[in-house]
């Protein structure tokens, strides 16, 4: 499968949006009531919310390690960079 960017409806999500998302899509698929193509569609889609929420989940351990590791190994907080 090609690699696909994500869709600007997807990128503005929430990660909990997100995760609805892919869980609406996973009990759809799940009913076996989805003929293949829009089966096939709904697949790509998950897979571009399940990529959405790596990105969300990694973006925010990044933001964590920034405040709680210290040079010395101590908590401490470090400022987050700023968002353009």
């Amino acid at each position: 499968m090609a690699e696909q960017s994500t869709d600007p409806d997807i990128a503005a999500m929430s990660f909990e949006q997100a995760l609805a998302g892919l869980e609406a899509i996973v009990r759809r698929l799940e009913s076996g009531d989805v003929e293949l193509d829009a089966a096939v569609g709904a697949f790509e889609r998950g897979v571009m919310l399940r990529r959405h929420c790596e990105r969300k989940l990694a973006e925010a351990r990044e933001r964590v390690e920034q405040i709680t590791r210290a040079p010395d190994g101590g908590i401490a907080a470090a400022p987050l960079p700023e968002n353009d």
